[in-house]
């Protein structure tokens, strides 16, 4: 099995239906899906119609990581990837892709350390395509890891170490750290749009926003030194990194502004 595709949810409605068909229709066909449902009561569980790619487990959690950490110890797949309820792949063809692109750097190879494959995503909110940073380094990992539902993890990362549930809203970005700093995991830039990302969830709420920088402001300091972190937000201070999360969150200026982005990652 090349893929786990999970999918954790609780009472997610028609958006459940659309994740999961979005995956039926992938022309790749060698993946699993695995729903982990918190026992939903509307029903939408029901619906799906279980076979040979899906399987449906449902029990009480304790919030959406630790539910992903159950749906981990359920896989078979060489790579998990995580597609939220209400996301789904770009097209028909994104795992064949995804597929193709492991292969080539697996051949290439001579060391096998355990791999993210990354790629972009579309935001559904302002209709851009927006581009994952090619090179992962030490700024990148401060500002701009990849979007977790564009991330392909090699399964050896997530049974070596889950994701810590004490984070409530950056777990998954604690973990991409780790990944790299702890794990020595080697990143990999896909040139592949993966989803199209709903967005406006759970972590995007004004509390979880505030939760979300003092989660930041302390993983940052368990990977990082006071030097780098000191570096790194004067760095955002003089680019004028607010001005830039407006202009790429504004329906108006996405496009361009994230054309401007692709042009430039793509000269370093």
């Amino acid at each position: 099995m090349t893929f786990s595709i999970i999918v954790v949810c609780y009472n997610a409605g028609e958006k459940l239906h659309k994740t999961i068909d979005s995956i039926r229709r992938q022309t790749e066909k060698d993946y699993e899906i695995i729903v982990e449902d918190g026992l939903s009561t509307d029903g939408s569980v029901e619906k799906l119609t279980p076979g040979d790619d899906l399987k449906v487990f449902r029990e009480r959690d304790e919030g959406i990581y630790d539910a992903m950490n159950r749906a981990v110890s359920r896989t078979s797949g060489a790579y998990l990837f995580f597609l939220n309820c209400g996301d789904c792949f770009e097209d028909e063809t994104v795992l064949a892709r995804v597929r193709h692109y492991i292969e080539i750097d697996l051949k290439r190879r001579r060391v096998l350390r355990p791999a993210i494959f990354y790629g972009n995503i579309r935001e559904c909110a302002t209709g851009a395509a927006v581009m994952s940073n090619p090179k992962i380094d030490d700024f990148a990992c401060y500002r701009n890891v990849p979007c977790h539902q564009a991330c392909f993890y090699d399964r050896r990362l997530l049974q070596k170490r889950g994701f810590h549930t004490c984070y409530l809203v950056r777990a998954d970005y604690e973990h991409f750290l780790w990944c790299y700093y702890r794990a020595h995991a080697a990143m990999h830039y896909l040139p592949v749009t993966v989803v199209s990302y709903e967005g406006g969830g759970f972590s995007e709420t004004e509390e979880n926003r505030k939760r979300s920088a003092a989660e930041h402001r302390y993983i940052v300091r368990k990977y990082m030194s006071a030097g780098q972190i000191f570096t790194y937000r004067l760095l955002l201070l003089l680019t004028l990194a607010p001005l830039r999360t407006y202009l790429a969150k504004n329906p108006v200026t996405a496009g361009v502004y994230q054309s401007l982005k692709r042009k430039l990652y793509k000269q370093t």
